[in-house]
């Protein structure tokens, strides 16, 4: 690497554990069960009041596990609860019990599992629960009514987790699917706020990050898919005119900006949208007529006094426009960086 060429890490918010210490968030919860028959579970499935974020795995059971769940109800064996976070639209997020879930509905439904790339689905008849058994083959519609009553009155139990305080910051559930990703691969934080801020504002965040002036800041053409360049895009929207709010951590922080905002339609949104094109063009434009180089390779990335890992690139010109974009990106061991080719000595450009 050149002498004169300094490059500096934009990190995201999980890269920051020795800037940006964990503070204690605290939340009143409120815990309650509620007994819902499977006549109506499946109703609520129809109805979209029962939503499966989209980090939880597949539908992953085989008709001979679901055949034996379907028979415990039958002959009154115990099945345990499953468990709904309640989010500010009285939707009930799975948090465990899909499996559950999605075969009662199967069931009744009548097909197994979800359909194929070629629109087919498999007749979902109660498999390996032994020859002898008397439900064993049998459909849903193959039940005499009496055993279809009872299946569709028989009751399982979903324990419910609500947010209560703060009002209006339904962030809870953000860390309680934190704390409960720990299988496979682990989720990033983007990709987990994607799933519980469902909104607008998701699909404007998405759209900006194409951008082929944002692409060229980054220095990445590609979109990322864990999501680590929209993480960056939602922490330059949340900074900008927000930097002297900025309390820690900066997840919770990030958490707040997307859950106020997340339907897409907010006066902040909308501006944001309208500026952030600007900005980007112009900063790539006047990077490019200083250094005679295109993208912001060559632009001037000073690090400034703000929130942790926080870069400011401004532009003098930028009157009525954002006066600055607040960015971090980068984990480390990427190769996301933005080298400055100004000599240390030399003139700040975008001072």
């Amino acid at each position: 690497m050149a002498e004169d060429e300094e490059v500096v890490d934009l990190v995201t918010e999980d890269d920051e554990s020795s800037e940006d210490e964990e503070v204690a968030v605290s939340y009143d919860i409120a815990t309650y069960p509620s007994d819902f028959t499977l006549s109506g579970i499946a109703e609520m499935w129809d109805n979209g009041d029962i939503v499966i974020p989209e980090f939880q795995r597949e539908f992953v059971w085989t008709i001979k596990q679901s055949s034996l769940l379907i028979d415990s109800f039958l002959c009154g064996l115990p099945v345990p609860p499953v468990f709904f976070y309640i989010d500010e639209e009285n939707k009930n997020l799975v948090i465990d019990g899909q499996q559950r879930i999605l075969s009662v509905v199967f069931f009744m439904e009548g097909y197994f599992g979800r359909e194929s790339t070629h629109g087919k689905r498999s007749v979902f008849r109660l498999r390996g629960i032994g020859e002898k058994n008397p439900y064993i083959n049998k459909r849903f519609v193959d039940l005499d009514e009496s055993d279809q009553r009872k299946l569709r009155q028989t009751v399982l139990r979903a324990v419910n987790i609500r947010q209560l305080r703060p009002q209006g910051e339904g962030t809870s559930a953000y860390h309680i699917f934190e704390r409960l990703n720990t299988g496979g691969t682990p989720l990033r934080p983007q990709e987990i706020r994607n799933c519980v801020f469902r909104g607008g504002f998701r699909k404007t965040l998405k759209h900006l990050n194409q951008d082929d002036n944002w692409r060229k800041i980054l220095g990445r053409k590609s979109i990322d898919r864990r999501q680590r360049d929209v993480e960056f895009l939602l922490r330059v929207f949340s900074l900008v005119g927000s930097a002297d709010k900025y309390e820690k951590p900066m997840k919770e922080f990030l958490n707040k900006a997307m859950s106020a905002n997340k339907s897409g339609r907010t006066t902040r949104v909308q501006e944001f949208q309208n500026t952030f094109p600007k900005v980007t063009k112009l900063i790539v434009e006047q990077a490019s007529e200083i250094e005679g180089l295109s993208g912001l390779d060559s632009a001037g990335i000073e690090r400034r006094k703000g929130p942790p890992g926080s870069f400011c690139t401004g532009s003098r010109g930028l009157s009525g426009e954002m006066s600055g974009l607040s960015v971090q990106f980068c984990p480390r061991r990427r190769n996301y960086y933005a080298p400055r080719r100004t000599s240390r000595a030399g003139p700040r450009p975008f001072a």
